[in-house]
């Protein structure tokens, strides 16, 4: 869980290691939310009774998806279903997803599982989103997933890094493993992260940290591996 002196409007559900993190990012002068990321689908129900909780009275608005891997939107049908809401994802992924062409959003190639859904706005690198007293600039993470993004409270120092960031490294570069390149682009990201400056973050897996310099001196350890020996990764 969050460090005590937290924000309180910004609420983290941890999940077990697979289905990643929920985070609910609360307007409070208006008394409603935005959901960030929802999950696997096999958790779908789970995931609905943990947002519902922490909402109490207030409105679900919106969705955002930091990208399209099954473990962060295999929730979102569901969610469409209960709460009517727009989904916001990434916009290199938003014809396929609207098609619904599994094929482009990897699923069939991986086995993924995602019920449909439909998204409603494309986010680019450069785009903002302004939820309570927050401004939220969406920055582009490509590496573990290439159309991936991050969120950033620049006044807060706040980071939602998603699968780019982790306490203990990142997600597994998914372009190395059909041949693509993949390894300088985590390079770069990490690189930006640095030159963020931040003070939190919350990953895509497990627990907020601060201890940002470190978890990313252990990143860069780890790419170093992989960029020696590729077949460990």
């Amino acid at each position: 869980m969050p460090t005590p002196g937290w924000p309180t409007d910004v609420h983290v559900l941890e999940r077990g290691w697979l289905s990643s993190n929920n985070i609910l990012l609360f307007d409070e002068p208006r008394n409603t939310a935005v959901l960030v990321d929802t999950g696997y689908l096999s958790h779908a129900e789970q995931t609905l009774a943990l947002v519902d909780q922490a909402l109490g009275d207030r409105m679900l608005v919106s969705i955002v998806n930091t990208h399209l891997h099954s473990d962060h939107c295999g929730g979102n049908a569901a969610f469409q279903e209960r709460y009517g809401v727009p989904i916001q994802v990434p916009a290199a992924e938003f014809d396929a997803a609207k098609a619904w062409d599994e094929t482009r959003l990897s699923f069939k190639a991986t086995g993924q599982r995602c019920a449909r859904f439909t998204p409603s706005r494309a986010l680019s690198p450069g785009d903002t989103i302004e939820i309570g007293q927050r401004r939220w600039y969406v920055l582009g993470a490509p590496g573990h997933d290439p159309h991936a993004l991050m969120l950033f409270d620049a006044q807060e120092g706040l980071l939602i890094a998603a699968d780019a960031l982790w306490g203990n490294g990142f997600g597994v570069v998914f372009p190395e493993l059909t041949g693509e390149p993949g390894f300088e682009e985590v390079r770069a990201t990490l690189k930006l992260i640095r030159s963020l400056g931040a003070r939190q973050v919350i990953p895509g897996h497990g627990p907020v940290f601060s201890d940002v310099d470190a978890a990313l001196d252990r990143a860069e350890a780890r790419l170093d591996s992989f960029e020696h020996d590729p077949l460990h990764h």
